[in-house]
């Protein structure tokens, strides 16, 4: 059975639960014994109700992660609910030929055009119409949610995970804590949280704060809040897959019967579906496990709301719907775009500011992850200090530096023979330009995701050096 939820949580705040739920569990319980002393609830959904739907992709699989927090009583399960409202949506797309995941979240109060969803038992339908997305939940239960978000954006769900938030303490615990960068000191008290600034380990109700935490964010948003939620997602899989959790028997027990509490899924998610899931992609780099939240712009006429920014909306999802979320990979395992041999997210540089222009290294660093590279530092040189920008490498990344060289108006490249991985970019006084993107690529090769500032389980893009 379920957990009962202890408190009421904000929106959102389960979708680090959510989807560790269904990208580590599985692959936790491909390594385990304990199969069977795991329950986890069921829903039935007709899909086939669901009309014209979208075609399938062979070796890709589509899940829909909802979370919610509000509950019909201590002792209710998702059966009994009715009129419950996802406060996140996710979905969680597994490409097991490339593999690699692409997560994107929708937030909650996206405005769009509701299907028509049939009266189903307690649940009293709807005539569809220009509604808020996670409303379809209310309506028709888990089978109209899933309508609603397949019809919307053109991606064809495989199956379905709803996620409560009552376990996610647990889950933080039973691994140790999990490894965050606080940039500036938190204090707020709607999120019962206050952190010091700097990078530390945080507890189970310290990151369930953090994951509620509005002031904790920019501008003090939802979306703000979902990036948050982003990082811990990366931080939880990084302290799964560093950790010892696959060799301490107590500890992957403990972990796998927090997480399973917390889910209910479709009839045909089973545990063996997951399973083979994992079995699948146990192999995939973090770097290759990408987090994005849908476009988005402000209502209209409602500022408290939002919809989707086009055209790259539809760019976005049309690429989760074809399996093109992800560069594909070559016969050698490296990843690869046409003709291209090396990609953006397989770059790291510091950006040296040596034009005299205050504050152009800060936005030189947005406008370069903007295009997927990782930007780990920005200052001044001071051990290279060209009047022409330089992009220096170390032996064997000519490549690299080359791709960095070609997203600029102009630059030239330099070997440096005891530079490490992280390459250096000194903007130079005599021909600095703008940031013009990269070239050599064509529509068919772009990076779906660039430009949307995604982030990857690997790292944290957050610093506190």
């Amino acid at each position: 059975m379920l957990s009962a939820v202890a408190s009421s949580l904000s929106p959102g705040q389960w979708v680090a639960c959510g989807a560790t739920a269904v990208l580590i569990a599985g692959s936790l319980v491909a390594y385990t014994t304990f199969t069977d002393a795991f329950g986890i609830d069921t829903e039935s959904i007709d899909q086939d109700a669901w009309g014209d739907r979208p075609p399938s992709v062979d070796g890709l699989h589509n899940i829909l992660l909802l979370g919610t927090d509000e509950r019909a009583g201590d002792d209710a399960s998702y059966n009994d609910l009715n009129g419950i409202r996802p406060d996140a949506l996710v979905i969680v797309s597994i490409d097991v030929d490339n593999g690699g995941v692409t997560m994107v979240n929708l937030p909650r109060d996206l405005v769009v055009d509701l299907p028509p969803c049939e009266q189903n038992g307690e649940f009293e339908g709807t005539d569809g119409g220009p509604d808020q997305l996670n409303h379809a939940m209310r309506y028709g239960g888990m089978g109209c949610q899933g309508n609603a978000v397949e019809t919307v954006t053109g991606v064809h769900l495989d199956h379905m995970v709803t996620v409560d938030f009552a376990g996610f303490e647990d889950i933080i615990d039973t691994i140790g804590g999990v490894t965050m960068c606080v940039p500036e000191p938190v204090d707020d008290p709607k999120a019962d949280l206050q952190l010091d600034a700097g990078e530390q380990v945080l507890n189970g109700s310290q990151a369930l704060g953090l994951a509620r935490s509005r002031a904790s964010t920019e501008h003090g948003s939802d979306l703000g809040r979902i990036e948050n939620q982003q990082r811990m997602i990366g931080a939880i899989l990084r302290e799964v897959t560093e950790g010892d959790i696959l060799t301490s028997p107590s500890t992957l027990l403990n972990f796998l019967d927090s997480v399973t509490d917390s889910m209910v899924t479709d009839e045909e998610l089973t545990l063996e579906v997951m399973m083979d899931l994992a079995v699948a992609m146990r192999e995939v780099d973090l770097e290759r496990m990408n987090m994005v939240t849908a476009p988005v712009m402000d209502h209209p006429t409602d500022p408290n709301k939002v919809v989707l920014q086009e055209p790259a909306a539809q760019e976005l999802l049309e690429s989760v719907a074809a399996g093109e979320a992800l560069p594909e990979e070559d016969g050698d395992g490296e990843t690869g775009d046409g003709d291209a041999e090396v990609a953006p997210e397989e770059v790291s540089l510091t950006v040296l500011n040596n034009t005299g222009q205050d504050g152009l290294a800060t936005e030189v660093e947005t406008l370069l992850n903007a295009e997927g590279f990782t930007v780990v530092g920005t200052g001044n040189p001071e051990t290279r200090a060209p009047d022409e920008t330089t992009v220096y490498h170390a032996p064997e990344r000519e490549e690299h530096a080359e791709l960095v060289a070609s997203a600029l108006t102009s630059a030239r490249t330099e070997e440096v023979p005891d530079l490490g991985e992280d390459m250096e970019l000194v903007m130079g006084a005599a021909d600095w330009g703008p940031v013009v993107g990269l070239d050599g690529q064509d529509d068919d090769g772009e990076d779906p995701l660039t430009g949307l500032d995604g982030t990857t389980a690997a790292t944290d893009e957050v610093s506190c050096d």
